[in-house]
């Protein structure tokens, strides 16, 4: 039967599918609209299966925060290749789940996956959209920040992205993004000395002490000595205690105290696709 272009712009707005994938959709489904959706669907379920193996390692990292401010969201969204990775539909697909999920609120991976998106679930339109764009796609990581401010930085290339909370309410937007781009460039292990995990701090003891002992020092310092190490692994490791990287003779807190005595950084979340 013949089929229209109006039906075939048609199905590839419903479904996002190229338009040879849907004029042969609408052709095998003898042009009824609803099994032509389903036949893209399926295609896409099959082309999932196929690709299950493959390593989805490209993708964007992209973070955003509501109007209030006070939430925010970071959201990763892989692909195989990075030529899929830079393409505007894939980054509007990934954005548009982002938005979602802030604008109801979602706290975890799987409320994400589970959200509803022209009747059909986030999980379900990814494996639709692996169909379409022909890669294996996976949505491997998400988080939610709330805090009196929070900030969104993303890094030029979607790649890397951060949000950081703050204590207080409408902090000086400069201030904020200078921290977001601290917790992108120096990657944080913590907010501050009392946040790194116990297990974190007993890796860099022993690290420490091995270090210390395969160098001679006496077995009776080991501890001592290697407390001091801990102390630069601190430094260097945690937000508060690094050095700010606008200017290194102060540290991050001291520059916030400097903006506002009483002003400190609540928490972060960073993802890297490099890392």
């Amino acid at each position: 039967m013949e089929i229209s272009a109006a039906d075939v712009m048609k199905l590839r707005k419903a479904t996002g599918a190229g338009m040879m994938d849907c004029k042969s959709a609408l052709a095998e489904a003898e042009g009824d609209f609803s099994r032509a959706t389903d036949i893209i669907r399926e295609k896409g379920k099959l082309v999932a299966s196929k690709r299950a193996d493959r390593a989805a390692n490209e993708g964007v990292s992209l973070a955003k925060v509501n109007e209030s401010k006070k939430s925010g969201a970071l959201l990763v969204l892989n692909c195989e290749t990075d030529f899929v990775a830079k393409n505007e539909a894939f980054v509007a697909f990934a954005e548009r789940i982002l938005d979602a999920a802030i604008a109801n609120n979602t706290t975890d991976l799987e409320g994400v996956k589970a959200l509803v998106l022209d009747g059909r679930t986030v999980e379900n339109l990814i494996i639709e959209q692996t169909g379409v764009i022909g890669e294996r796609l996976d949505l491997p990581y998400f988080a939610k920040l709330d805090a009196e401010t929070v900030v969104a930085y993303i890094h030029p290339g979607n790649k890397l992205s951060t949000l950081v909370g703050f204590n207080k309410a409408d902090v000086e937007v400069q201030v904020t993004k200078d921290i977001a781009m601290q917790v992108a460039a120096m990657n944080p292990v913590a907010v501050d000395k009392k946040d790194v995990p116990a297990e974190t701090v007993a890796k860099e003891l022993e690290i420490a002490k091995e270090k210390f002992r395969m160098e001679g020092k006496p077995e009776a310092m080991l501890d001592k000595i290697s407390q001091g190490a801990l102390e630069k692994f601190f430094k260097d490791s945690t937000l508060l205690n690094q050095a700010f990287i606008k200017e290194s003779k102060q540290t991050v807190a001291e520059f916030l105290k400097g903006i506002d005595k009483g002003l400190t950084v609540t928490g972060f979340n960073r993802y890297n696709l490099a890392d």
